[in-house]
């Protein structure tokens, strides 16, 4: 059983396979298999994790013999929240961090002494998931294996 502060596998294999896109040359495009098979991610799973960051413009897909994956954009430019976003839509911690009028949808209201704990914790981890950039986390040890590969 998932705790409920867990991130979950979902975000877990769609950063695994950000980060190994990140580490390699700019322009390269990465089989499918190679990113499952070295991110350890289920083949099925991963297959539906890319077509959603294919959707959201952080990576990109080409078909046939020489097709794969890649970046959407430069890795300086995509964030952990970008793909955790990408993948399993807006973070919150509590529903009164939904982003609404304050309280909205919690029957205390402005009583809450619990609010205040709760948006500190939801800007502090979404400070931490912006300032994560895949170009300063990129997997590179994995560059080698894939030409290795590839070629």
């Amino acid at each position: 059983m998932q705790h409920p502060l867990q991130i979950s596998r979902k975000i877990e294999y769609g950063l695994r396979a950000m980060l190994f896109l990140a580490a390699q040359p700019e322009g390269s495009i990465v089989p499918f298999r190679a990113i499952a098979q070295r991110m350890e991610v289920p083949e099925e799973f991963l297959a539906k994790i890319l077509k959603t960051l294919v959707r959201s413009g952080l990576a990109s897909s080409s078909r046939g013999s020489r097709g794969g994956y890649a970046l959407g954009r430069p890795a300086s430019e995509i964030t952990f929240l970008d793909v955790i976003e990408a993948v399993e839509g807006p973070v919150h911690v509590n529903v009164c961090t939904e982003g609404v009028a304050e309280h909205q949808g919690c029957s205390f209201s402005g009583a809450c002494t619990m609010y205040g704990v709760w948006r500190l914790g939801q800007e502090r981890m979404l400070e931490v998931y912006k300032n994560a950039r895949l170009d300063r986390l990129a997997m590179r040890g994995l560059k080698g294996e894939l030409d290795a590969q590839v070629h």
